[in-house]
């Protein structure tokens, strides 16, 4: 038996050597980029590091940031089905690449009969036994055109498209969740900010009350400063109410609740050192490097995979040649089954030649080059969307600094207004009204610094993002 087998792999092997010799998919070509070549205003080099070489470890600076996004690429549920949809697209590959093998099975059976005697012609009944064991090979297709090939190649570029979604994936989730956490941060800052307003404001206004008691102060100067309380207030308790969702919006995204000390602090946005690095690209970037993002890479491989079906679509133009076959023994007596006068076999090539479908190969040909066709489309515009969101980044960052440099002098003015108003108010030389619109306008002005500090962070993070970066852990250089 085992060299039966040997004898019916030996035999196979030519069989397999034959297939695909050939190929009808059409040469693959990669569309030209419909971009620019560069960004019309590219921002001058400010460091030395590669958004593209870069991990996201060596990306963010904050220790408590690198944990939550550590935590959350651990935990992250649609992480975990990005990571499953790879293992059933490599399972899906090893399913069509087994095709191009032949499938040989093999099996031992009996089987006893009993013929009446009114049935037979010698008129007496008669027992009869039959054992046999045999090797089999099932509709085995010769791909003489490569139609197996092509289905193989279309199963092996999903598969490549699968792994490059789950690395897009991995981007968007580290995006999303360092911006979850900056956001968290500007709310806490926000709402300790309005804590220490509505503090202020307060005591303000027992000053204003007791002064109005006195008639030193009129009811319009104690109306409005209550007014100027209660806004605080209002704010206060809105922001407290965001802090709360922004966190259960972090805590969906990793996962799990961070623990307090992976927390933000209020310090965060306002301190000497950022949260992430600012890795603006080279004055001279082109816009080729879009292609190495994974979701441009995603589109290619769907496109590739599109071209390998338009050969399986043309193979079935032409003749399919499959072989059925069966070696093996049989005998009535199991004592001599594998005897060398009980070898029994049997060979059944077939051919099958298209004559008439009612045109549905020619359908199915059309479909496949539609197919194509939409895919170098869909390419063109991931492309295409890939360089604006990148132009649009650099759009913003281009006036950043100089709008930070503004609303920092302008809290510093608002500051020194609020102060001057207070010192002539103490003074008797100015009216607790002008007290109250320094203070309305510092709060304003400092409200609105917090958000712009923010907006700098989350374009730093965009730009890494929308140049590809972000899924290696650490920088390719070490």
């Amino acid at each position: 038996m085992l060299r039966l087998t040997r004898s019916f792999a030996l035999a196979a092997m030519p069989l397999a050597m034959l297939s695909g010799c050939m190929n009808l998919a059409p040469s693959y070509q990669q569309p030209a980029a419909p971009v620019p070549a560069a960004w019309t205003s590219p921002l001058p080099p400010t460091g030395t590091a590669s958004p593209l070489q870069t991990g996201w470890r060596d990306f963010f600076i904050d220790e408590r940031l690198r944990g939550v996004v550590a935590l959350a690429l651990a935990n992250n549920r649609d992480l975990r089905v990005a990571a499953l949809n790879i293992d059933r697209a490599q399972a899906q590959y090893g399913i069509a690449q087994s095709a191009w093998l032949p499938t040989v099975n093999g099996g031992v059976g009996g089987s006893r009969t009993r013929t009446p005697g009114s049935t037979a012609a010698s008129g007496q009944s008669r027992i009869a036994t039959q054992y046999n064991a045999n090797l089999a090979l099932t509709s085995y297709e010769i791909d003489l055109f490569g139609r197996v090939r092509n289905l193989s190649d279309a199963a092996l570029q999903t598969f490549f498209a699968t792994q490059e979604t789950q690395r897009s994936t991995q981007i968007s989730l580290v995006a999303s969740v360092a911006g979850a956490w900056l956001q968290l941060a500007a709310n806490m800052q926000r709402l300790q900010l309005a804590r220490g307003t509505l503090a202020s404001q307060q005591s303000s206004y027992d000053l204003v009350e007791k002064a109005h008691a006195l008639g030193a102060q009129s009811g319009l100067a104690l109306a409005q400063a209550r007014s100027t309380v209660e806004t605080a207030r209002a704010d206060a308790a809105n922001f407290d109410s965001v802090v709360e969702q922004n966190r259960n919006a972090l805590a969906l995204l990793v996962g799990a609740m961070p623990p307090p000390e992976l927390l933000p602090s209020t310090e965060t946005l306002m301190s000497a050192q950022p949260s992430a690095q600012l890795l603006a690209p080279p004055a001279d970037l082109p816009s080729s490097v879009l292609q190495q993002r994974p979701d441009v890479l995603a589109a290619e491989h769907a496109l590739q995979a599109s071209n390998v079906n338009i050969g399986a679509a043309r193979a079935a133009f032409y003749p399919r040649i499959t072989l059925t076959a069966a070696a093996g023994f049989s005998s009535s007596s199991l004592s001599t089954l594998f005897e060398g006068t009980n070898k029994a076999w049997n060979f059944a090539p077939s051919i099958s030649i298209p004559l008439f479908d009612g045109g549905v190969n020619r359908a199915n040909l059309r479909v496949a080059e539609v197919q194509r066709d939409i895919q170098i489309a869909t390419y063109e515009k991931t492309l295409q969307t890939a360089f604006r969101e990148v132009a649009d980044v650099l759009a913003e960052r281009r006036t950043l600094a100089e709008r930070l440099a503004a609303q920092q002098a302008l809290v510093a003015a608002t500051t020194r207004s609020y102060e001057l108003s207070q010192a002539l108010f103490r003074s008797g030389g100015g009216s607790y009204l002008d007290v109250l619109d320094a203070q309305r306008s510092l709060y304003t002005s400092q409200q609105s610094l917090i958000g712009l500090l923010l907006t700098e962070q989350s374009n730093r993070l965009t730009l890494y993002k929308v140049l590809g970066g972000g899924w290696s852990e650490a920088s390719i250089d070490g």
